[in-house]
């Protein structure tokens, strides 16, 4: 079992508070993530931005992307990005024209995906997936349960590098203990922090603690 890595998620109005989020935490972070609201608000520049800033860090760009894959994954990587998102109703030819430009791909898990449909995804060649409790589920009323970790759980056991994501915070890492979990994602638990390079430590620090 790794140490699982420490994500940001820039999903900021506008690059100006993006970067002064990641000025604040990107030296202590693995891995810099554009965010969806980011990519919306200011597209490939956000991601040019970042990866002038941080030439040697994971860049991903959160696209979230269901059609046009190729198109949207060239536009991603000549940006600097190493890494795109897809949904996850997304169909395999999207997925695969986009993994054919990037070479990386995430599948993101929302609504009413199945394991079936997973094992597409594998024999696609595509191994990383990110489970989702999405802001609107969590802003209703919505926890991490029993059940979320049961599908983590599967997932890794199928063979995917499994990414969690949603309200995360120190406190909630402890859930995840046992579990080969590959990358932790957090935004507002760094960038809605009073000391966001402090909360990006207090994160690291707990990964250390559980998995380390």
């Amino acid at each position: 079992m790794t140490i699982p890595k420490l994500q940001v998620a820039l999903d900021n109005n506008t690059i100006e508070s993006a970067l002064e989020s990641i000025k604040a935490c990107g030296d202590v972070v693995d891995v810099i993530e554009a965010g969806t609201i980011l990519c919306l608000a200011d597209g490939m520049k956000a991601v040019k931005c970042l990866r002038a800033l941080y030439p040697d860090k994971e860049l991903i760009a959160d696209t979230k992307c269901a059609d046009a894959g190729g198109t949207v994954a060239k536009n991603c990587k000549e940006a600097g990005a190493d890494i795109m998102t897809v949904i996850c109703c997304a169909t395999i030819p999207t997925m695969k024209a986009a993994q054919k430009e990037i070479g990386t791909l995430q599948v993101e898990l929302y609504g009413n995906w199945t394991f079936e449909e997973a094992e597409q995804w594998l024999a696609a060649g595509i191994d990383q997936a990110i489970y989702h409790q999405s802001r609107d589920a969590l802003l209703s009323g919505e926890t991490w349960g029993e059940n979320d970790l049961n599908k983590v759980k599967k997932l890794i056991d199928m063979g995917f590098k499994v990414s969690v994501t949603g309200g995360l915070s120190k406190e909630t890492l402890e859930l995840f203990r046992g579990l080969d979990v590959y990358t932790f994602i957090t935004g507002r638990g760094i960038t809605a922090a009073e000391d966001q390079r402090q909360a990006a430590i207090d994160f690291k620090a707990e990964i250390e603690r559980i998995w380390g």
